[in-house]
């Protein structure tokens, strides 16, 4: 098979509303649209690596429930390698409620449950797997302890690491460094950066202050604008392709496992980021998270025309 990705993260259940548009607190809008679609961060970014044609290994808890039996037939199906996502008997799967707005637009709650005790000695489990990989996948939907233990891991074992610090929350420059590509959108940047990014200057130099963590490459994702690309010789925005979107819940994770993919084999960072985009621009297209993921034809075929 191709490249040897790990993702070690989160795996939901995503509970989907498709309502005229997002309620404001208090109000409660009828002919609303319900539909279920596996997701998850970490979950996403496995299938996604997986269609976009990554051999994916993934790291993870789900409930003793039909929500997680349900999640790991799905990733069964996309041929990713189960062996360690643990069955919780204590604690549920994870769960998220969306409310998803005509416009594309969504709200998101989620409940935890297993993903919140995915724990230090789960990674070290899976040790022979992310030192065997090309490249680590880690996002922010588990215990940071975790995040931090599978990113030396990888490491020390001289893997590639990418983080998609999201959902955002403040990082130490001790996980920063161990960090190869980052991936923020606008808001988790100023967070990390305190720098508000709203167009390429301001987005340039959020990067460079990433880099002076210790972040080697540095990839801010600007929605249908594309992706800013800073590294030691590099700064350049790769332009977004224009589609209707229709739900944009996973395009950031679809973003990240078509990244992953592109870096394994190694195309260069300008070649990598068309890759993903174009895979993030074939995902809004279609409602549900996992769902919404391109196989790898999908994308070669679009960006033949584009």
């Amino acid at each position: 098979m191709g490249s040897k990705i790990v993702v070690v993260g989160s795996s939901n259940i995503d509970m989907i509303v498709k309502v005229p548009r997002i309620p404001k607190p208090g109000e409660t809008i009828l002919g609303g649209v319900f539909a279920t679609a596996a997701g998850g961060k970490g979950a996403n970014q496995a299938v996604a690596a997986a269609r976009a044609g990554g051999d994916v290994g993934f790291v993870a808890r789900v409930g003793e429930d039909m929500f997680g039996e349900k999640s790991v037939q799905g990733f069964i199906s996309d041929r990713i390698n189960v062996n360690h996502v643990k069955i919780d008997k204590k604690n549920p799967s994870g769960v998220a409620l969306i409310f998803l707005g005509e416009d594309g637009e969504n709200s998101i709650a989620v409940a935890s449950g297993a993903n919140g005790v995915l724990s230090p000695e789960d990674v070290y489990s899976a040790r022979k797997v992310i030192e065997s990989a090309d490249i680590l996948v880690l996002q922010l939907e588990v215990p940071l302890e975790s995040v931090r233990s599978a990113a030396e891991i990888a490491t020390k074992a001289g893997v590639k690491v990418i983080l998609n610090p999201a959902p955002a929350c403040p990082l130490g420059d001790d996980i920063l460094k161990l960090v190869t590509i980052i991936t923020p959108n606008e808001s988790e940047a100023e967070l990390l950066t305190a720098i508000k990014v709203v167009d390429e200057k301001s987005a340039e130099r959020a990067a460079k202050v990433l880099i002076e963590k210790g972040v080697e490459t540095v990839l801010i994702t600007l929605g249908p604008k594309g992706v800013w690309i800073t590294s030691r010789n590099l700064s350049k925005l790769v332009s977004g392709f224009v589609v209707k979107a229709i739900d944009t819940t996973a395009a950031g994770d679809v973003f990240n496992g078509a990244l992953a993919v592109a870096v394994a084999e190694k195309k260069s960072l300008l070649e990598a980021a068309r890759f993903a985009n174009a895979a993030a621009a074939l995902s809004v297209t279609k409602l549900g998270a996992q769902p919404s993921a391109p196989v790898r034809k999908e994308i070669e075929e679009f960006l033949a025309k584009h």
